[in-house]
């Protein structure tokens, strides 16, 4: 189980909304996502990846997406605290099974869960500390729930993606435009 730079970070929003869309995210669903994310197969074997560690990553994922849907950085801070001091380990580095050199934070007898409960707040409070803010959030257009990482400095990023901006502010100037020209009462 490895940690490099924010990759963390990046699994976690896709695994969080994977989970967030399918609660019940079937094992080989997990398993393909962990593996995109530079999990070895051969440690998620049936016998090394057990179904409750695939239960127990499902819930660990719909806790950190309460974190990255939380629009309020001091509300992030006191969340992404309250996990660090019941997940984390102190920080070191690991070199094992052809990995590169790379920081573990978690209690290597914590599980899958653990695991990513752990990184995933470590990787969003390196964030937070970084920028000074959350610079991740939930999508602002009205029916999406996507998670998503922000780009850090500049602007707060409201948005999936350009596609849902675009949508809110087509709809936002159709909805002008139709006031503009509708009688007013009188």
């Amino acid at each position: 189980m490895q940690q490099t730079g924010f990759r963390a970070a990046h699994r976690l929003v896709e695994i969080a909304n994977a989970v967030r869309a399918d609660p019940q995210l079937p094992r080989d669903a997990v398993v393909d996502l962990l593996v995109r994310h530079g999990e070895r197969e051969a440690d998620l074997s049936e016998g090394e990846f057990r179904d409750s560690d695939v239960r127990g990553l499902r819930e660990a994922a719909l806790v950190l997406a309460e974190v990255l849907a939380e629009s309020d950085t001091d509300r992030a801070a006191t969340a992404l605290d309250d996990l660090l001091s019941q997940h984390a380990a102190p920080p070191r580095l690991s070199r094992h099974d052809g990995h590169t050199w790379h920081l573990h934070t978690h209690d290597e007898a914590a599980g899958w869960s653990g695991w990513f409960l752990a990184s995933g707040a470590f990787a969003l409070a390196r964030l937070l500390s970084e920028y000074g803010r959350a610079t991740w959030g939930e999508c602002a257009a009205p029916g999406c729930r996507v998670l998503y990482l922000g780009g850090g400095p500049g602007a707060p990023q409201r948005y999936c993606g350009a596609a849902c901006g675009t949508r809110v502010r087509v709809a936002e100037h159709r909805r002008r435009r139709k006031e503009s020209r509708e009688p007013s009462p009188g």
